[in-house]
C-alpha cells in the first residue's frame, strides 16, 4: 500500500503554487497530484517521497489534510489495460472508492491508484490474477 497525502486547498489563484512550495522548500518530491474541485475548496491528492513530513508541514501551515491508503496496480502501456483491469475487479467483491491513473518511475508503466476497502484482501486478489502492486 501507498501512503497518499490528501490536502483540502481553497480553490483560488495560487494555491497549488502555495501547497508545492511549501513541500518542495522541505526537500520532498512530489511525484503525483491530482486535484478534484468545487465551488470553493478542492480535494488535491499527492503521492511524495515524505508523506508524514509532508503532511505536518502543511498542517503546520494550516492545512487540513490526512494521509490515506491507497493501492498501486501496474497495467502495461497498452490500448485496454485499465478496461481489463476494471473488468476483473468488476467480477469481483471490490468496491473501488476512487481511482486515477499516474506512472510508476520504478517500472515505468502506468499505475492505476485506487482507493479500496479491505487492501489485503484486494492485494492478494490482484497477485491472483497476475498484477503487480506497489507499495
Amino acid at each position: 500500500m501507498i501512503s497518499q497525502l490528501s490536502i483540502f486547498a481553497e480553490n483560488s489563484k495560487g494555491a497549488m503554487l502555495r501547497v508545492s512550495k511549501i513541500i518542495s522548500d522541505a526537500g520532498i518530491d512530489i511525484y503525483n497530484v491530482v486535484t478534484n474541485d468545487s465551488a470553493e475548496f478542492g480535494i488535491v491528492r499527492m503521492l511524495v517521497t515524505d508523506p508524514e513530513r509532508a503532511e505536518e508541514l502543511l498542517k503546520s501551515e494550516g492545512y487540513m489534510c490526512k494521509l490515506d491508503k491507497v493501492i498501486g496496480v501496474e497495467i502495461p502501456d497498452d490500448v485496454g489495460s485499465l478496461t481489463k483491469l476494471l473488468d476483473i475487479i468488476q467480477n469481483s467483491n471490490i468496491n473501488i472508492d476512487y481511482l486515477y491513473v499516474s506512472y510508476s518511475r520504478d517500472s515505468k508503466t502506468p499505475l492505476a491508484v485506487m482507493k479500496v476497502v479491505g487492501y489485503a484482501e484486494v492485494e492478494q486478489f490482484l497477485h491472483s490474477k497476475g498484477y503487480k502492486t506497489v507499495v
